[in-house]
């Protein structure tokens, strides 16, 4: 099975409720692109236009490796519509509001799935009708744990823990996929001679490594704790993000387990995401809602506060650690998620694959609510008998 082989194969269109008013202070404009994700087409376009990164605002990041359109403001009226290799500015109107994330009612997905034997279009299209029934697992996916290293951890959850030693050592040395062969063999380097702050630094090239790697050499006070204060905002966040959408995919495997008939997985990138193919209590499931984790989070009922406070405790955890006192410039916000999604299907293919010779393609259309990932569907679909580890 493959998908994303080219970007018109995965194509998301955004859902939104805008509150259009002519001569309204921002603009709104449809931006459609690919092989860009969001922010990085925003920072080029904010050099572009000479406006700053912050009078740019958006609802949602949108993937690289994808054809996407959303809807995004800009707060200067000098901007006009516009087009360049592989993305588009179309203006649509005006609106009194910036952009933002409860204005996306969802989006639309049209995702053609390809390299398929017909035996495995066959068992897909007899999950898509089950689903149709009794949806899936609302989980966060892979996209979501980008900041994930296999070897050490979650940023996150070293802050929480005041390893800020660890926090930092993975911020700086985690070896992603997108990196540049040179950006791996330097955070490799940093790795190897953690410690030796003298040789990191004169491997450093990026400012922020300089400047930590400087700051290290100085000694005395809390060195681990100012690098992780001048992380900017935007990107503890997202690690703050990445560890609570974890724990909230925890919590949801849990409860999976507990109601499940049929149990399925799919292996990701990084874990086992596991289905059902089946449920009893299906209402109540259908009508759960789990927020992510903070030091206020109250869960809805006695088993989903059981399930959460054990999970907190296996990783030795407390809800008053997400308090961080020593840390202002992001935190961890807590937000209510459905326990299960089902997508609304409009249409569903099979096609022969002009691309894989002898094999087939099966292509969706359907919509989800905003939050709820495309990519868990077909994990959905094409997931296997469960078998636990003994």
């Amino acid at each position: 099975m493959k998908i994303k082989v080219r970007p018109e194969d995965f194509v998301v269109e955004e859902k939104a409720s805008l509150p259009l008013s002519e001569g309204s202070p921002y603009r709104v404009y449809l931006l459609t692109k690919k092989g860009y994700n969001t922010v990085d087409l925003l920072i080029r376009l904010s050099k572009t236009f000479g406006i700053p990164f912050q009078r740019f605002s958006y609802g949602g990041k949108k993937d690289r490796y994808a054809l996407t359109s959303q809807y995004i403001t800009i707060d200067d009226p000098s901007v006009r519509e516009t087009q360049g290799d592989n993305f588009s500015l179309k203006y649509i109107g005006d609106m009194p509001r910036p952009m933002g994330p409860d204005l996306i009612q969802g989006n639309e997905f049209k995702i053609s799935i390809r390299d398929l034997a017909e035996e495995e279009v066959e068992r897909g299209i007899r999950e898509i009708e089950i689903v149709r029934e009794y949806g899936y697992p609302n989980y966060f996916d892979d996209q979501r744990f980008g900041s994930f290293s296999k070897e050490q951890g979650f940023i996150a959850e070293k802050i929480l823990k005041r390893h800020y030693n660890g926090a930092v050592k993975i911020y700086l040395t985690a070896i992603h996929p997108e990196d540049r062969k040179e950006e791996k063999d330097r955070k490799r380097f940093f790795f190897e001679n953690w410690g030796n702050w003298d040789e990191c630094l004169k491997k450093a090239k990026t400012s922020f490594e300089k400047r930590a790697f400087s700051f290290l050499m100085k000694k005395g006070g809390k060195p681990f704790l100012r690098i992780i204060q001048s992380i900017p905002k935007d990107e503890l966040s997202l690690f703050f993000s990445a560890f609570q959408s974890y724990i909230w995919n925890k919590v949801a495997e849990r409860m999976v387990i507990i109601y499940g008939d049929e149990l399925l997985s799919y292996r990701g990138n990084y874990w086992d995401y596991i289905f059902y193919r089946r449920c009893h209590s299906f209402q109540y499931l259908t009508e759960l809602l789990i927020p992510t984790a903070s030091h206020k989070t109250e869960m809805p009922d006695e088993l989903t506060a059981e399930i959460y406070n054990n999970i907190l405790k296996e990783m030795d955890l407390r809800p008053s650690m997400f308090n961080l006192k020593k840390i202002r410039s992001a935190f961890f916000s807590s937000t209510q998620r459905p326990l299960v999604v089902t997508p609304w299907l409009k249409d569903y293919a099979v096609r022969d694959d002009k691309l894989y010779q002898g094999k087939k393609l099966l292509y969706l259309n359907f919509e989800l609510p905003r939050g709820s990932y495309g990519t868990m569907f077909i994990k959905r679909i094409f997931a296997h008998e469960y078998r636990k580890n003994p």
